[in-house]
């Protein structure tokens, strides 16, 4: 006779297995690369099969650093890995991450996407025809300031983003809205979730042949206006943003990952200071595009993004590029 004080319904515990492991490779070892694959080497249910890298010294350098393999062409990295990160400069996002796409591997791009609209058409169609995880590395986006902003901004009226950083010859194959803009325009995006309706820009090239320095004002649909600062010939580095709404102002920095909220309250301002919990954002991101994989779910920030972000930077890059050969060539100064 069956126990009367038997649960007819057991519940049985289900065992959960640990993520599955996956194979990575990044193409382009350089300064931000190197990370890629540190992070890689590091992290849990992860294996980092190994490199693409033109330079020889630098191959054998990350090689010996993270016991890994070196591979001498693009095609015998695919064919090793389920998911690879496209460091490479700028113009060669394109030719590195199309025969990639091909071998159905899974990319983590970096920003901006890619040089021109018409490789973004066809990098955002290999990704859909063939089936794979296609994240972009606009990494600000997984800064955990990013997160408390799109927590708590709700109707964003008037925004000011500032990021300075000193020059560099790496990144210079474009310019700074390319190189650095970008990153903003990507958030500021995310946050106002309106058309762009009209954009002002100007820029200054002063150490490479593009410009060094640039500011755009960008007024959207539903009238929110964000004015953009950028320059890569500064003396310090600033990564700030500030965001204005009713009744409620926000001033962020990225690099300290802090920063304050002021309220008002009938006639009182009321400030506070934002609890964020630090943390890599391109760990954070990693960490994402894999999970991505695993689950087969949407990459926060997915090629569709990352080539809508690149066409609004593209138009501040012309507008600035038409400025620039309609103004007086002055002569060069040397100390």
């Amino acid at each position: 006779m069956e126990n009367e004080n038997q649960d007819p319904n057991p519940e049985v515990e289900e065992e959960v297995l640990p993520p599955r492991n996956i194979k990575c490779g990044v193409a382009g070892v350089g300064s931000l690369g190197q990370h890629h694959a540190r992070i890689y080497d590091a992290m849990e249910n992860c294996e980092l099969v190994g490199i693409f890298e033109s330079n020889d010294d630098r191959a054998k350098e990350i090689c010996e650093r993270f016991s890994c393999r070196r591979f001498h062409s693009i095609e015998e990295l695919g064919a090793e890995c389920e998911a690879v990160s496209v460091v490479v400069p700028t113009d060669y996002h394109y030719p590195v991450a199309m025969p990639l796409m091909d071998q159905k591997c899974n990319l983590m791009i970096e920003k901006p996407l890619c040089f021109n609209r018409k490789e973004a058409e066809e990098i955002v169609a290999s990704a859909k025809r063939n089936g794979v995880v296609a994240q972009v590395g606009h990494i600000e986006h997984f800064n955990p300031v990013t997160q408390f902003l799109e927590d708590h901004i709700y109707h964003p009226r008037y925004i000011v983003a500032d990021r300075f950083a000193p020059f560099q010859p790496r990144g210079t194959e474009v310019g700074v809205v390319l190189d650095l803009m970008i990153h903003d325009l990507g958030i500021i995006r995310q946050l106002v979730k309106s058309p762009v309706k009209k954009v002002d820009a100007l820029g200054v090239n002063v150490l490479s042949g593009t410009e060094d320095i640039a500011n755009a004002r960008v007024v959207f649909e539903n009238g929110c206006v964000a004015n953009i600062n950028t320059s890569r010939v500064s003396l310090n580095k600033k990564r700030e943003l500030r965001v204005f709404q009713p009744n409620a102002y926000l001033s962020l920095n990225f690099m300290e990952q802090k920063g304050h909220l002021l309220t008002r309250r009938a006639a009182q301002i009321q400030r506070h200071e934002i609890p964020i919990e630090k943390a890599e954002p391109l760990f954070l991101e990693l960490q994402s595009f894999l999970d991505c994989i695993r689950t087969g779910s949407k990459p926060k920030v997915d090629v569709d993004f990352g080539k809508s972000t690149l066409e609004l930077a593209l138009d501040i890059t012309e507008q600035i590029q038409q400025q620039l050969e309609n103004e007086i060539q002055f002569p060069h100064f040397e100390e």
